[in-house]
């Protein structure tokens, strides 16, 4: 199976990096992919503009069609953006000392939309329901996290698209 990773440049050899400026993400530290490469090329465009870049890149792996179901490592799987998955999305963006001991994780991605949505959550102006109510709206992408090195050994690069 292919998956798809946006970044400022080729990305041959994916490494865990250590937290920038508090940043935090949906499914914490790690690197991130999808199985969407529209997705991919909106991550690059959105790095572009952040820091006037004139190139970006997709990156292409190829992972096992089975990786999912490895016995061999901890992984989470969220099929919808149910309330598990905001939980685990909001402690990851909330609480910088949250960490998590899954090799893998996979789910959906907080688009634009969903960041506001989450956003009103987070700052109290939607309860949970609502919150819930309004992620089932909207048609989300996937993300794949490689949150360990162990992880990061399944991955294959195949190339880089420039975009």
């Amino acid at each position: 199976m292919k998956v798809f990773h946006g970044s400022l440049e080729i990305v041959k050899n994916p490494l865990i990096l250590p937290r920038k400026n508090g940043h935090t993400a949906d499914f914490g530290l790690g690197f991130y992919t999808t199985t969407s490469k529209e997705q991919a090329e909106r991550w690059v465009k959105i790095r572009k503009g952040e820091n006037q870049s004139s190139a970006g890149y997709v990156n292409v792996y190829e992972i096992p069609d089975s990786l999912l179901q490895n016995s061999e490592l901890k992984i989470l799987r969220f099929d919808e953006a149910n309330e598990s998955w905001l939980d685990f999305v909001i402690k990851n963006r909330m609480d910088t000392s949250f960490t998590h001991e899954y090799d893998l994780v996979f789910g959906k991605v907080a688009n634009d939309r969903v960041y506001t949505t989450i956003n009103l959550y987070e700052d109290g102006f939607l309860n949970k329901d609502e919150t819930l109510k309004r992620l089932k709206t909207f048609v989300l992408v996937d993300q794949l996290l490689f949150h360990t090195q162990k992880s990061l050994a399944f991955l294959t690069f195949t190339g880089a698209e420039k975009l």
